[in-house]
């Protein structure tokens, strides 16, 4: 299953937003369009459904309370909603899924968020059928339960598990190489979900042995071509701490020399790595927030061939990326599908999501980028105006 739809109401700087998403989507828009908030609906869905740690109060807590992702333009209809509709393709005309989550403050007392409404409908054969509404008669007569989505309770999700299995698998990955080469020196307490990569190496470190040469075995490839001099990567040990490393060998005049380890990499270098490492990584939902940054120019202008390339290759199902970005590189590659690629845009009343008009189709199915169609509407307007004085 793919998300092939979502839908928001007062979610951070989206008022009203709807949005159609594709096998790969691709989000452009200048900076504080609210790139990184579009992203965050789907690790906010994770958060609520991940078996561990999880849970409703939890997700709206670590993104600073309710009154943090309520939009400010809110009015008469103050409830923040999320609505996301699962299918087996994009293009097929009936989700398989529906889901709707509504929050609001309580009227009165610690005035915790709670559930506005809660609703599941499953479409089977083109019937709709409807295994969870909420607010329900138990949470009239106990209002403690409307702290608790059902999606977070195995006990009362067995009908729609389907959904929180789903939710859960979602993967996001902003590596920040700093945080990789430096960890040791930084020490202290990696972010839960570890968004930045601090703790990547142990992630690589976790899996088989067998699963973690195949894979290092298919990034060296690609490495050797968009890497100056580099010849082999390898995961080892330190024989002291323990700790995992990777270490990559570079092509050099003494036998023996020019290994490096993660430290001494390039940020590029580092970034490239947990790239591909995260598209081999699963099949559930993988979000990843501007993937060209420190990276050469041309691997950028290639990286939509390369994911594609992984996407295709794996036995597992292919994997569904949404990637936020303005790269003009990233965007120039004209074997995009322009229906995946959505425009945020500010407004008086926040940000909306536009999807390429009729008339932008047809010039991208007639062979013209979304960097040409698109990336220059996106731009911030009056830029020519910008100074220090």
């Amino acid at each position: 299953m793919l998300i092939s739809r979502v839908k928001l109401q007062n979610w951070k700087n989206f008022q009203h937003a709807e949005a159609r998403l594709l096998d790969v989507t691709y989000v452009l828009g200048a900076n504080a369009t609210g790139k990184s908030n579009l992203l965050d609906v789907f690790r906010f869905l994770r958060d609520i459904a991940k078996a561990q740690g999880g849970g409703i109060q939890k997700a709206i807590a670590d993104r600073g309370g309710l009154k943090k992702l309520r939009c400010l333009h809110a009015r008469s209809k103050p409830e923040v909603v999320i609505e996301v509709h699962l299918s087996e393709k994009f293009d097929d005309p009936t989700p398989l899924w529906r889901y709707v989550l509504a929050l609001k403050s309580e009227s009165s007392g610690a005035k915790r968020p709670i559930i506005a409404a809660e609703e599941v409908y499953k479409f089977v054969d083109g019937k709709e059928s409807c295994p969870l509404r909420r607010p329900d008669e138990n949470d009239l007569l106990d209002r403690e339960r409307l702290t608790q989505t059902s999606l977070e309770q195995i006990q009362t999700n067995s009908e729609f598990r389907e959904l929180a299995d789903q939710f859960s698998e979602i993967a996001y990955l902003h590596l920040v190489p700093q945080l990789v080469k430096f960890g040791s020196a930084i020490g202290g307490q990696t972010v839960e979900s570890d968004p930045f990569g601090q703790a990547f190496l142990e992630r690589v470190a976790k899996s088989s042995s067998k699963v973690r040469s195949s894979r290092l075995s298919r990034i060296q490839k690609a490495l050797s071509v968009a890497v100056p001099q580099f010849e082999e990567l390898k995961f080892v040990r330190d024989e002291i701490t323990g700790r995992p490393h990777l270490e990559a060998k570079y092509a050099h005049h003494r036998p023996g020399a020019g290994w490096q380890r993660e430290d001494q990499f390039s940020d590029g270098t580092l970034r490239l790595i947990a790239l591909f490492w995260l598209l081999m990584e699963g099949d559930g939902l993988l979000l990843l927030e501007e993937p060209e940054l420190s990276l050469d120019e041309e691997i950028v202008r290639n990286l939509p061939r390369l994911i594609e390339q992984v996407r295709r290759s794996t036995k597992k199902r292919q994997r569904q990326i949404i990637i936020s970005t303005h790269s003009q590189a990233l965007l120039d590659n004209k074997s995009i599908d322009g229906r995946g690629v959505l425009r945020l845009q500010r407004v008086q009343e926040g940000t909306i999501v536009q999807p390429p008009s009729d008339d932008e189709l047809v010039l991208m199915r007639e062979g013209h980028s979304p960097a040409e169609i698109l990336l220059p509407k996106a731009h911030p307007e009056d830029l020519h105006k910008m100074a220090l004085s």
